[in-house]
């Protein structure tokens, strides 16, 4: 016989002095553990408290829609652990798969800078996809650039494992950037030049549909061969999606092949501390499991480098070089995700390291490549 147990889960949330936001807004749900799957868990509730917003910003953070929590969830089903090859192109552009929107949560404060989306779809068990692959969503309406067609389609990084945010396998997650344009100018927003795959992902309702292609990508894949290795994962931004779905995998879910004892290590880059996304979830794990993860954050507007400068990710990642350098020769493997800006500051930071090392950093790139321990994907 199955049996349910409900707990009641505190939420401890800091607010700046100058919050206009009433502590009353804040609500405490349950976090319901069935025997299959945990559901859907902590929210903060801004509907009611400042009527003064723009209805596009209105403030409702999921704070990481699923707790990180011990003991390990249940995963069902567990077939999807069987495939020894990633799935590939099941729904192509052409003939892409329709899917439901389940629930749409923003994931940062009132003070960052845009806006970010948790969003879930539901695909029924249809598309499955291993972490560190993507999906191809398909905005509705007509390609103004070839009329008569659909738009093109937009890739965005799965941000939850195989198993979905409901843990059974029918559900997929994407971390999405509303992208809006401003006139430089005016300095004005501009709604023709918008983002439209992105503005539809943001604005869509529970029960909406969205057509996606896909899975794709093997890049990013997380290799799983041994179970004692290292992880070096580098984000900006949304770029911290598939990152999401390896840590789950690692230390949340009962995956009963996958048992890992090494250590995985993110460095996230964002604006400030409002622009953090999943931050709960990856604070717990820290809490957790202190021998296998680390999780170092650059906040360009409220951190200094060394230099007095912006903390970007490059320069987090310069504070611990020797300790990066010595795991790579040791094997680990190195995964970056984001903008592809971010790309050549941290290329230049890497270089200056090697250099002060007395190596080549052209040569010791090409060995990283060549040993599959170097993963970038970048837009």
């Amino acid at each position: 016989m199955a049996h349910s147990v409900i707990y009641q889960v505190p939420v401890a949330v800091s607010i700046s002095s100058d919050s206009t936001f009433p502590r009353s807004v804040f609500k405490r749900n349950n976090l319901s553990f069935h025997d299959k799957s945990q559901t859907s868990g902590l929210f903060l509730d801004f509907k009611h408290a400042n009527s003064g917003l723009h209805s596009r910003a209105q403030f409702v953070i999921c704070m990481s829609v699923q707790q990180a929590s011990k003991p390990k969830v249940a995963i069902s089903p567990l077939s999807l652990e069987d495939a020894k090859e990633p799935p590939l192109h099941l729904y192509k552009n052409k003939n892409p798969y329709t899917a439901t929107i389940v629930s749409v949560e923003r994931l940062v404060g009132p003070k960052a800078p845009g806006e970010t989306y948790h969003i879930v779809i539901d695909h029924g068990g249809n598309v499955p996809y291993w972490e560190g692959q993507s999906y191809g969503v398909i905005p509705p309406g007509e390609n103004p650039k070839k009329p008569g067609n659909p738009h093109n389609v937009r890739l965005y990084s799965i941000a939850s494992t195989r198993y979905g945010d409901s843990f059974d396998g029918k559900t997929a997650s994407l971390c999405v950037r509303r992208a809006v344009y401003y006139d430089p100018e005016t300095g004005k927003e501009d709604p023709s030049k918008k983002g439209v795959c992105s503005n539809f992902l943001c604005d869509s309702k529970p029960g909406d549909k969205v057509l996606i292609a896909g899975p794709s990508g093997k890049i990013m894949l997380l290799p799983e061969d041994d179970p004692n290795a290292t992880h070096i994962m580098i984000a900006t931004g949304t770029g911290v999606a598939p990152y999401r779905g390896y840590l789950r995998r690692i230390f949340m879910e009962n995956v009963p092949t996958f048992k890992f004892n090494g250590l995985a290590w993110l460095f996230l880059g964002v604006a400030n501390s409002d622009s953090l996304l999943y931050d709960d979830e990856f604070t717990k794990y820290l809490q957790e499991h202190p021998d296998n993860f680390r999780y170092d954050r650059a906040l360009s507007r409220e951190q200094k480098n060394r230099s007095g400068g912006k903390m970007y990710v490059q320069d987090k990642i310069e504070e611990y070089s020797d300790e990066v350098f010595k795991l790579l020769d040791n094997g680990a493997h190195i995964y970056f995700c984001g903008l592809k800006g971010m790309m050549p500051g941290i290329q230049d930071t890497l270089k200056k390291v090697a250099e002060k090392r007395g190596e080549s950093w052209d040569e010791k790139l090409s060995k990283l490549k060549r040993n599959k321990q170097w993963h970038v994907e970048v837009y």
